[in-house]
């Protein structure tokens, strides 16, 4: 074969590899922004960022399963229709003309380069305000001041601790919101689906952003699991370092070391801390931003099998469901609580997590949606898990805190019960502390502002009621967001900051 025939074929071989990894990932990159969007809804570029950098380990096996079919397969089967029936109907027997034929097969090339840069750039164009990765840009390109103007440094505050010091139960509900409340209660929807939940809110201590039961607005940096407990605790959003994304906080390494955290401050004041969770607690960091900064024991689906809660080779959703785990944390507390030491005791619930939540033995078939049976189902567990609590003799002088983590991300719920325009909050609740405020109703407040609240929640005094970018909301002072107004505040919040980097990663 004549060899200026085989290195043309070498070519055009080469091109074509190119020219279909090309049309792959431009094709993946617009599938899977559809797909997230339509799973997740739109949660900010940097959960994206930080969901891309973490690790597949814990990650429940049904979203991989998803994004396979809803967007790799149609990936493939749009290069294959790209490279093989377009060529085929734009330059092949549909066109008679001789003369034609020729001129476009001169022109193929061009026309080939061309086709793919314009198809190319509009499906990237259209995955990336999908994902609100032009804001994210922005919003990194204009740093932003208020860390230098607004952050207070915990260690330059005075906080005085009780003269005995009360104990702190923290659940974190996964995805919990006040939207699942009735519309006449102030929800989104025509049934009340956590009568439980409401009636500890209403009950005790809820703050909330309208005159009913209610919660708090999701802030950037706190939309998703880590974010959000890291801002809780921290008064910080959580922004994961430019130039060093793969995989942060799960190597080993210290997560935010430079944070003064709620864990760190109770650390130093002879509180034993342990982090309870029903996945893996290396996902997303968690065990390493908790250990950081002082708790003694994580506990997660991996111990609980050791512990002999489950069996060793138990793993469903994304590890073992809620059922198992208050099980557990009623095992392990009553072994922490005999301590002679106070304590804290942190558990982060699973089974209303996205997509439509886990349906275990105690759900009950009584809602049109399974989700909806998750959420209820859920709302009866922690009441009677709070029951038990109140029931055990280290009650009297322990404060609980019920909190969600983020808003659901259950995308496709939302837009079949929930009419668009709905402000949807996220659920807060605060049981048996020794401080009451009349300032808990039409209030403005984010994640970072549970940070002091909590301190005070346990009895502490706070000088000027002000930790990182949070404040106390058990005193008269207004919140940054109250102060700036939430769109401004979130809007600060979202921006580079130079003081983080400098004080926070180090």
């Amino acid at each position: 074969m004549n060899s200026s025939v085989v290195k043309k074929r070498k070519h055009l071989s080469i091109r074509a590899c190119v020219t279909t990894l090309i049309l792959f990932l431009v094709f993946l990159c617009f599938f899977s922004a559809r797909w997230y969007v339509s799973v997740y809804g739109q949660t900010g570029f940097d959960s994206i960022l930080f969901t891309l950098s973490s690790s597949l380990g814990g990650v429940q096996s049904d979203l991989i399963l998803q994004f396979c079919l809803r967007a790799l397969l149609p990936t493939i089967a749009s290069v294959l229709v790209c490279m093989i029936l377009v060529p085929k109907i734009l330059f092949g027997s549909l066109i008679r003309s001789e003369k034609v034929h020729t001129f476009l097969c001169a022109k193929r090339t061009l026309l080939r380069i061309v086709s793919m840069c314009v198809l190319s750039v509009g499906l990237l164009i259209w995955a990336a305000f999908d994902v609100q990765l032009p804001q994210y840009v922005w919003a990194n390109i204009h740093a932003g001041k208020l860390f230098e103007n607004s952050y207070v440094d915990p260690n330059s505050v005075k906080i005085t601790f009780p003269e005995k010091k009360r104990n702190l139960v923290y659940i974190y509900l996964e995805s919990m919101e006040t939207s699942y409340l009735s519309q006449e209660l102030g929800g989104a929807l025509d049934e009340n689906m956590i009568p439980e939940l409401y009636q500890l809110a209403k009950d005790n201590t809820n703050f909330s952003h309208n005159s009913e039961v209610g919660g708090f607005s999701e802030a950037s940096g706190a939309s998703w699991t880590v974010g959000s407990m890291v801002s809780q605790t921290s008064g910080v959003p959580l922004k994961t370092p430019s130039g060093n994304q793969n995989d942060y906080g799960q190597d080993g390494s210290a997560f935010l070391p430079g944070v003064t955290s709620l864990t760190s401050i109770l650390a130093e004041n002879g509180y034993y801390q342990s982090l309870m969770v029903g996945s893996d607690a290396n996902f997303g960091g968690r065990k390493s931003y908790f250990e950081t900064h002082g708790v003694d024991k994580v506990y997660d689906i991996y111990t609980a099998r050791k512990d002999g809660i489950v069996p060793e080779d138990y793993f469903v959703w994304w590890g073992m469901e809620d059922l198992h785990l208050f099980e557990y944390a009623k095992q392990e507390l009553t072994k922490i609580a005999a301590q002679d030491q106070p304590f804290v005791f942190t558990m982060l619930t699973v089974d209303t997590h996205h997509v439509s939540g886990y349906q275990c033995e105690l759900c009950q078939p009584t809602r049109k949606e399974t989700y909806e049976q998750s959420i209820s189902c859920s709302s009866r567990q922690v009441a009677s898990f709070v029951s038990w609590l109140q029931e055990q003799p280290f009650y009297e002088n322990t404060t609980v805190i019920i909190v969600g983590d983020h808003n659901s991300m259950d995308h496709g719920y939302f837009e079949r019960n929930v009419e668009d325009g709905y402000q949807r909050h996220v659920y807060d609740c605060i049981i048996n502390a020794p401080v009451q405020t009349e300032n808990t109703k039409n209030r403005t407040f984010v994640a970072l502002d549970m940070f002091p609240t909590t301190l005070a929640a346990i009895g502490c005094e706070i000088e000027g009621d002000r930790l990182g970018l949070g404040t106390n909301l058990f005193s008269d002072l207004p919140t940054l967001a109250e102060q700036m107004g939430f769109e401004t505040f979130n809007t600060e919040l979202s921006r580079f900051s130079k003081y983080y980097e400098q004080h926070f990663y180090k």
